[in-house]
């Protein structure tokens, strides 16, 4: 950095030009397709999920899976909460009632009577004999005996477990402790220090005369290359993205454009122009085609019976509001749909 600070600001030179006329015909050539491609299969993407996959998540998929969850959740339930629910509650619970029924008379009217004159009658006096018996052969024969034992366990714990190593310790380790301390603290006066001296002097020196100067000559380079190469690149780079984006967003544009004028426009004439009015004829000839059929074959039954026919109310309510009807005056009003048009 010290270098950088001292090195006087210069213009842009030779070798930043030379760099940066192939990166941009790199970048036309390269990114530029890159970004088209990428921006057609986002506008692909999105139109698929808000006309594909959404209808299909809402209208299938969905309910296909509540209903599996209803399912899944009414088997579970058939096979492994009502089985036991029925088990509790007709099997388990009534036996389980009827047991502690059973239980609780046995213990108040046999088991309790039965203890108590046990108890009474039997354990008390042998419990006082035995605990006389025990206080007099505790006084005068286990008390003597333990105090022996005791006397004599004491003396084979020493004699095993503790004096071994008293000695060991006063007559081994705490000799052989003293003379390693010596050692190690002659070791580190006269071995240790003067070494990590001179591991400390040596770490100063490289440090000073080797790592530092290849840091700095690494820091210049980098500064450097950053400057006059990772700069133009990412100008360039910049440049393409954007000059990319505003193509594509022409494109779609003039396709949406193009679109409109080559279907959307010559659709809307032709629904406007030619198959709404032809639908309008189309419906117009067939209403007078039902109503001269009306006609004739009132005329037909009229020649042959010479009454005038009465239509079913089917056919009358088909024909109400018509303004031919057969057996009635015409009427004053017309259909919904000669009403709608």
């Amino acid at each position: 950095m010290e270098l950088e600070e001292s090195r006087p600001e210069q213009g842009d030179g030779c070798l930043v030009g030379v760099v940066r006329i192939p990166v941009k015909v790199v970048a036309v050539l390269v990114v530029l397709p890159v970004r088209v491609v990428w921006e057609l299969l986002v506008a692909l993407g999105r139109a698929a999920r808000r006309r594909v996959l959404g209808p299909l998540h809402v209208h299938i998929v969905e309910p296909v899976l509540r209903a599996f969850g209803w399912v899944l959740t009414v088997v579970l339930k058939l096979v492994f909460v009502w089985p036991w629910v029925v088990l509790w509650r007709y099997v388990v619970n009534p036996v389980g009632r009827g047991l502690a029924w059973l239980g609780r008379g046995a213990y108040e009217y046999l088991l309790a009577p039965a203890g108590r004159i046990l108890g009474v009658y039997v354990l008390r006096p042998l419990g006082a004999a035995l605990a006389w018996i025990g206080r007099g052969g505790l006084r005068y024969l286990l008390a003597p005996l333990a105090k022996g034992v005791a006397w004599a366990g004491w003396a084979l714990g020493m004699a095993l477990f503790v004096w071994p190593w008293v000695a060991l310790w006063r007559y081994v380790l705490a000799p052989v402790g003293r003379g390693i301390a010596w050692l190690a603290a002659g070791a580190y006066r006269y071995v240790l220090t003067p070494v990590g001296q001179g591991l400390v002097w040596l770490a100063v020196a490289l440090y000073r005369y080797a790592l530092r100067p290849v840091g700095i000559g690494v820091a210049w380079v980098a500064g450097v290359l950053y400057r006059y190469v990772l700069v133009p690149v990412g100008q360039v780079v910049g440049w393409a993205w954007g000059v990319a984006g505003v193509i594509v967003g022409a494109l779609w544009r003039g396709g949406k454009w193009v679109g409109w004028v080559v279907v959307g426009w010559p659709a809307s004439r032709v629904y406007r122009y030619v198959l709404t009015p032809v639908g309008h004829l189309v419906r117009e000839v067939w209403r007078a085609g039902r109503v001269a059929v009306r006609e004739a074959r009132a005329s037909v039954r009229r020649a042959l019976f010479g009454t005038p026919p009465r239509e079913p109310a089917r056919s009358r309510a088909r024909t109400l509001g018509s303004t031919t009807a057969a057996d009635a005056a015409p009427a004053d009003e017309i259909s919904l749909p000669r009403r709608q048009g």
